[in-house]
């Protein structure tokens, strides 16, 4: 029996729609190979939806994301939009839509091909084989936290967090270990911050259902600088929404390009919306060479974590690998004698990979 699967898909500003594009060629492919029934159905989130409804994620779109299967988000955000007021911007539907399904649990992998480790800034025998998870709280902290106000003077934001918020956030983390090299790293604040005493305690509760993760704490700062000068210390990092904001995207340039970088934001039953971390890049948008991959990749993730179709992740992993192997890339990971492809000709690769 075909297997049905239905997916929304949110292509959103920039380079979304583009990358977005490609993915719809996988899922193309994912579906003939492996005997699935594909439904793909499409709508508008952030500076799109602005333009057309006058909000930046309409209640449609908020029905139809609780109805389907499984989110896929090209991004939101531009330019064009950065003067509306803060309440208004196309990034509060990609707020609206994690907290009103509660994808609490944001993993994002960071993984270097050895193909690509050429375009990382760092030296190779630092990044080469580096397999990082960043696993960061995603609906709470400081970017949902009541009150915040801003007047002309004076503006502020509160942080913060409920032991249940800690305590789901760290048991995935624990979980992703489990299934990993068994040890986690904690990242708080603990030294200045009430609510990371707070969050060190919970983690500390939860470990004891773990006993065979190796846990460790270490402040924000101390991890910011231990990224760049030693990444494979770590193999997954737990951490609040504004510190795992940060730390991931120092993660997504250690791999050489942030363009090959996926994530997955999951609820309590690994219902995912899954994006690209490079976000809308509105500075290349329409010519044609963003890279595509962390669009795959994310594909990749929602195959194995909301489908737990492994094999189909796995395949398409093992595509982009084939590419890279190859020789083929787009300009932000080229190489002396890399076979520069567009976007839609490194999607239609992989695709005719799969």
């Amino acid at each position: 029996m075909t297997k049905k699967i239905n997916i929304l898909l949110l292509p959103g500003d920039g380079v979304g729609p583009e990358v977005c594009k490609e993915a719809n060629k996988l899922f193309l492919a994912v579906s003939r190979r492996f005997n699935l029934d594909i439904s793909v159905d499409e709508d508008l989130i952030g500076g799109v939806s602005i333009d057309k409804n006058n909000s930046p994620i309409t209640d449609k779109v908020i029905s139809k994301a609780n109805a389907t299967d499984a989110i896929l988000l090209g991004g939101v955000g531009g330019p064009k939009w950065d003067n509306l007021p803060s309440k208004d911007k196309p990034e509060k539907g990609l707020l609206r839509i994690r907290s009103e399904l509660n994808f609490f649990a944001n993993l994002r992998p960071s993984i270097c091909f050895t193909e690509t480790s050429g375009a990382s800034t760092l030296k190779s025998e630092i990044i080469d084989g580096l397999d990082l998870l960043i696993v960061r709280e995603l609906t709470g902290g400081i970017y949902f936290g009541e009150p915040r106000e801003k007047s002309k003077d004076v503006a502020f934001n509160t942080m913060i967090y409920s032991r249940e918020e800690i305590k789901k956030i760290s048991e995935v983390a624990f979980e992703s270990a489990m299934k990993r090299n068994k040890k986690l790293c904690s990242v708080d604040k603990a030294n200045v911050l009430e609510v990371s005493e707070l969050w060190r305690e919970v983690v500390l509760e939860t470990s004891k259902n773990y006993p065979e993760v190796e846990l460790e704490h270490m402040l924000v700062d101390n991890a910011a600088m231990q990224l760049v000068k030693n990444p494979k210390q770590f193999d997954v990092i737990v951490s609040s929404n504004l510190f795992g904001d940060i730390l991931s995207d120092i993660g997504s340039m250690l791999t050489g390009s942030i363009g090959m970088l996926p994530s997955a934001s999951l609820d309590k039953n690994s219902k995912g919306l899954y994006e690209p971390v490079h976000g809308t890049a509105p500075d290349i948008a329409g010519k044609g060479v963003v890279n595509p991959i962390a669009t795959i990749l994310s594909v990749a993730m929602m195959f194995k974590y909301t489908f737990e179709l492994n094999e189909i992740s796995d395949e398409i992993e093992s595509a982009v690998k084939q590419a890279l192997a190859n020789g083929y890339a787009t300009q932000d990971i080229a190489q002396k004698n890399s076979k520069i492809l567009s976007t839609e000709e490194m999607g239609s690769l992989i695709a005719d990979y799969v």
